[in-house]
């Protein structure tokens, strides 16, 4: 159904349109970023009619810095859907909610869509400092409280970050069996698990029966599938909670909210096809240089580590691969061209 990603980026390379660079708005405090509204994304024949039973429900942060990364992967999900009018957007959000829904409005008039507050101090004094600031913000835990936040009626969902975008149409990734296991996502079992944990939690002998029973693989928590009855049934959220007060205390990992998932989940995660998170695009955590593709298939691409896609565009230094987000780039330029 759709072209190789590697044989469209060649194409754009070789035909990529001018890109506008722009001042970036003023993110913190100031106006939110202006978009331009999508068109009208309708249902293929085929679709079955929109009913709870029906619906794919996607769960996204929106805030101020990411604003532009989370509308354009809205974008693209709608864009590649075969039953776009079947999805339902939950976003999450600690401040600006009513500026933030005016904003979704206007840019997707006829998007479904919830906006629920996530309340600060749900985290307050469980987040412990990490190697890059972006991962200590309170919005990138939102994920553990999804359970919480959303109704009951809401039983599987799947969880998006803000710097990807989906090539593929997402109600394969809805439909993925499950099993027993509350969470499916890529696994990636070649990486080297040691080095998401400190010398003193693998030293520690209260912490060695943690993964004994366990054959843990390392997996990218920005693309998710989750079973909510099980979570809650599981207490999940509590879970979580656990290994984030332990690191308060005892300082047994560096990296943000990921931890705690692997500690809960690796090894008992439900593998999904790697096409479903080329992650890395975005370098790594500290100096985000350009990376290339992984073999094979792609469904989505994701920019996790420090360089992002928009900001690499606007100062004129974009990675090869910055051009195929490009696209779905809804974002105004004021003053260089006039949407009437």
């Amino acid at each position: 159904m759709f072209e190789s990603i590697h044989h469209r980026l060649f194409l754009l390379l070789l035909l990529q349109p001018i890109i506008f660079s722009a001042v970036s708005a003023t993110v913190n405090g100031g106006d939110l970023p202006k978009f331009r509204e999508a068109p009208a994304f309708r249902n293929g024949n085929g679709c079955p009619n929109t009913d709870p039973s029906t619906t794919i429900h996607i769960a996204m942060t929106l805030d101020s810095t990411y604003l532009r990364g989370s509308i354009a992967g809205v974008f693209s999900v709608l864009q590649h859907a075969t039953c776009p009018q079947n999805i339902t957007f939950h976003f999450l959000a600690t401040h600006r909610r009513s500026e933030l829904r005016s904003l979704v409005l206007s840019t997707f008039p006829y998007l479904n869509f919830y906006l629920y507050h996530f309340d600060t101090n749900l985290v307050r004094n469980k987040i412990s400092s990490s190697i890059r600031r972006a991962l200590d913000e309170p919005l990138n835990y939102a994920r553990i409280y999804l359970a919480d936040l959303l109704p009951l009626s809401v039983k599987r969902i799947i969880y998006f970050d803000s710097d990807l975008i989906v090539v593929d149409d997402v109600s394969k990734l809805w439909r993925i069996d499950l099993g027993n296991h509350v969470l499916g996502a890529p696994e990636y079992c070649h990486a080297n698990f040691t080095n998401y944990f400190t010398n003193r939690f693998w030293s520690d002998p209260v912490f060695k029966p943690v993964f004994q029973i366990r054959n843990p693989c390392y997996f990218n928590t920005g693309v998710m599938v989750v079973d909510l009855v099980r979570w809650r049934e599981g207490k999940c959220t509590e879970k979580l909670e656990h290994w984030m007060r332990i690191q308060k205390r005892r300082r047994i990992y560096e990296l943000g909210s990921l931890p705690p998932f692997l500690l809960v989940f690796a090894g008992d995660v439900e593998g999904v096809e790697h096409r479903w998170n080329q992650h890395g695009l975005g370098g790594d955590n500290l100096e985000g240089l350009c990376r290339d593709l992984h073999p094979g298939p792609v469904s989505l691409l994701h920019w996790s580590g420090k360089g992002k896609p928009w900001l690499r565009l606007d100062s004129k230094h974009p990675c090869p691969l910055d051009s195929l987000w490009a696209p779905y780039d809804l974002f105004r330029h004021e003053g260089l061209f006039s949407d009437n």
